[in-house]
């Protein structure tokens, strides 16, 4: 049990946290509940939010959870307890994606940055510069994966090529694909159209060199109706992979995503996500040619533009209800 009493602000700046990692198309496929008997918050599965054209295995819903997940552990180890993680905790509930147990006093947190950086961190779809990300930062984003259990590869020119004509393929696809494009279409909204979904003006432009495919949410049949911009000429790509490919290396491999993106924020360095390719299993296999490996997600870095954030749930959008019910003297546990 905690050593120290959780009030409903701190629940709410913990969930707060989690919530802001990134998920596939902004879909936020979460929802949280807390067992103050033992000191416990879980994350499920929202499984109306996933998609079931672009995601049908659910594998983007479970690296999208484990983002999350990272997010909240850092949160916990903030305010004073040690996290203590359980993946898949009960086979009998598969939408009991994970759980985090506050167990007494953590220890000094060796990375008190990444609380800073989950605030901030938020994907840019923009041009970045052909300013280079310099060895040493790189080296501490793959010990960021690592620290995770995953691999975090930087291709050289002719891998950087392939890994980009894949997802040029893959980006062709999903617009010609009826279900997906669809899909994708519906989850693009107007400024006043709620917090799930991606703002149009998140979206950001097209690369007019068509080297690099920035994905087209809106799946327009016709490329030339975009906005168009020239795109830095040798973009920085990292594929992370893990061993294996169950449900729980896809929530570790969320974990690790998000410990990259933090590290990489509290670096200044922009991140995007190139996901189509792993959208498509002949193509996301190839992402990792000649490893046995499992690619989970492909990133973009460098230097730029912030851009705009995609907006967020609300903390009593996906908290249960039960919670307030339960606090009148606002203590929650302890």
């Amino acid at each position: 049990m905690p050593t120290t009493a959780l009030d409903v602000p701190t629940l709410e700046r913990l969930v707060a946290a989690s919530v802001a990692a990134p998920s596939i198309h902004n879909t936020q496929p979460w929802r949280f509940r807390l067992d103050p008997d033992t000191a416990t918050l879980e994350i499920r599965a929202a499984a109306q939010r996933g998609l079931r054209h672009i995601d049908p295995s659910g594998r983007a819903l479970h690296v999208s959870v484990g983002c999350a997940l990272f997010n909240l552990r850092v949160a916990v180890a903030h305010h004073g307890w040690e996290p203590v993680p359980r993946r898949l905790p009960r086979p009998g509930r598969p939408d009991l994606l994970a759980t985090v147990q506050f167990a007494g006093t953590s220890r000094p947190s060796a990375t008190p940055r990444l609380y800073d950086a989950l605030w901030r961190r938020h994907s840019s779809r923009f041009p970045f510069s052909d300013l280079p990300v310099p060895a040493p930062v790189l080296t501490e984003l793959r010990e960021a994966a690592h620290a995770e259990g995953a691999a975090l590869d930087f291709p050289g020119l002719a891998e950087t090529d392939r890994v980009l004509w894949l997802t040029r393929d893959a980006e062709r696809r999903n617009t010609l694909d009826a279900g997906r494009s669809a899909e994708s279409r519906r989850w693009v909204h107007p400024p006043d159209g709620g917090s799930l979904g991606v703002p149009p003006e998140v979206v950001g432009p097209q690369d007019f060199r068509d080297r690099i495919p920035m994905r087209d949410f809106a799946a327009h049949p016709r490329p030339s109706e975009l906005l168009a911009r020239p795109f830095e000429k040798r973009p920085v790509l990292a594929v992370l992979s893990t061993l294996h490919d169950r449900r729980t290396d896809w929530l570790r491999a969320g974990e690790a995503l998000e410990r990259v993106l933090l590290v990489a924020t509290a670096h200044g360095v922009r991140t995007s996500l190139l996901h189509q390719a792993l959208e498509w299993p002949d193509l996301r296999g190839q992402l990792v040619d000649g490893r046995r490996r499992f690619a989970q997600m492909v990133l973009r870095l460098g230097y730029g533009p912030q851009g705009p954030a995609s907006p967020r749930r609300t903390v009593r959008q996906v908290l249960t209800r039960d919670v307030w019910s339960g606090a009148d003297d606002g203590v929650l546990m302890g």
